[in-house]
Formats: structure tokens, sequence, C-alpha cells
């Protein structure tokens, strides 16, 4: 059944998947568990998309926000339509949001998705956590966002995956122009209020990816 699942995501377009048995989410805080969407959760189908690499080497003003929305927008769409075909293997599926909406604080401009989706990720032996929060695949770097499918299916978790942040590195806590990392988290309200703006067309572009692209592994080994 696992590999049958994964034939579908590759099918639909992820370059990667992993999956996530409801055991590993034990210590998952209360409101963030997958049993908090959907109560008869048993595992967590975490997949990713890559981004081009070539988004690393131009600033990311106008390409990173576009290439970004483009990549969650296909992410969503995957997500919906597995849901449909992992339901037709005799599961239930649900389908969760790779990005927005999700609920946001603007007192402290933190946002909050229903899923963790870099935590899935971890569990789902996708890649490992960096520094700058976010998670590191062997092959494609950090240049990935998440999706994920909630199911009943009671699914073989995989093996978690080895630590690819080098360990001393602090290239992107020093980088930052906001000092909003702390090696186990970064500030929202620091990063975004440097990193997002509008311009004069009302369109959003972004002023900073820095914690990404420095990253000796960014782009991979």
């Amino acid at each position: 059944m696992e590999n049958r699942i994964k034939k579908i995501l590759t099918q639909l377009g992820s370059d990667l998947c992993g999956i996530a048995n409801i055991e590993r989410f034990k210590d998952a805080p209360k409101g963030s568990h997958p049993t908090d969407i959907y109560k008869h959760c048993k595992s967590v189908i975490v997949f990713a998309k890559c981004m081009p690499k070539g988004l690393a080497y131009v600033s990311p003003r106008l390409t990173y926000v576009k290439a970004t929305d483009m990549n969650v927008d296909e992410l969503d769409h995957i997500s919906y339509l597995a849901a449909v075909e992992i339901e037709k293997l005799g599961g239930v599926a649900v389908p969760i949001p790779s990005d927005s909406p999700y609920e946001y604080n603007p007192l402290n401009m933190e946002g909050r998705g229903l899923l963790s989706m870099r935590h899935a990720a971890l569990l789902a032996g996708i890649g490992s956590m960096g520094k700058n929060s976010l998670i590191i695949n062997r092959k494609y770097g950090n240049m990935i966002n998440i999706g994920a499918v909630l199911t009943n299916l009671d699914l073989v978790s995989d093996p978690l995956a080895e630590k690819i942040c080098i360990e001393g590195c602090h290239l992107c806590i020093d980088s930052c122009p906001q000092k909003a990392l702390n090696e186990q988290s970064v500030t929202q309200k620091l990063c975004r209020e440097y990193t997002y703006s509008k311009n004069d067309k009302d369109f959003l572009v972004c002023h900073c990816n820095t914690c990404r692209i420095i990253c000796p592994k960014a782009l991979g080994e």
C-alpha cells in the first residue's frame, strides 16, 4: 500500500514522498497534532516539490515570490488529487493546504498552518532540520516546498533522514539582517516586517531569502 501511494504522488508530480505513522507525532503540541484536524488519522503522507536552483542566483524581489506561489499551488493541486486517488484504494484522505489559508496573529505577525509541514516532513524522512528552520533534503537541499495528506490507513513509517545541516555552521544565523533565527526557530515578526512588502502596483515583493540560499546545503549534495 505504501508503494502504491508513493507511485500516485510521483505520477501527480511530486519530487519526494515519505510517510509518517501517527505514532511519530506523539510529542506534537496540542492543536498541532494530525488528529486535531482529522480524529481518525493514522498516517501522514508528506510530499515535496523542488524549486528551480536558478532562484538562488538572482534577486528574490520578484522571482522568488512568483515561483513560490506557483510551487505551493501545485502542491495543493497534488494533495487534492492524491486524496481522491487514495480514497479509491479504500481509505479516507484529507488534503492539507501547503501554505495559505492559515491562522494569523497580526500583533506578532505569526502565521500558523493546520499542520507544521516542516515537522511532518522531518517525521516522514523527507530531510533533516536546518538551523534556518528549513527542511534540508540530500538531493534537493532546502529548495523545496512541502504538502501533506492525512489518511485513516495504518501505514508503515519511512526511515528518518540522516542529519544534513553542518555541525558548527552558523552562516544562516549570522547573516540574518534581522537576527530572527536562534537555531531552533524563526521569530516571524522580525522576518516578515523586513522580508515582505508591496510595490506601487500593490504586488507582493520579497526583499530577503538569505537564510535559504546562504546555506552550504541549499542546493543539495
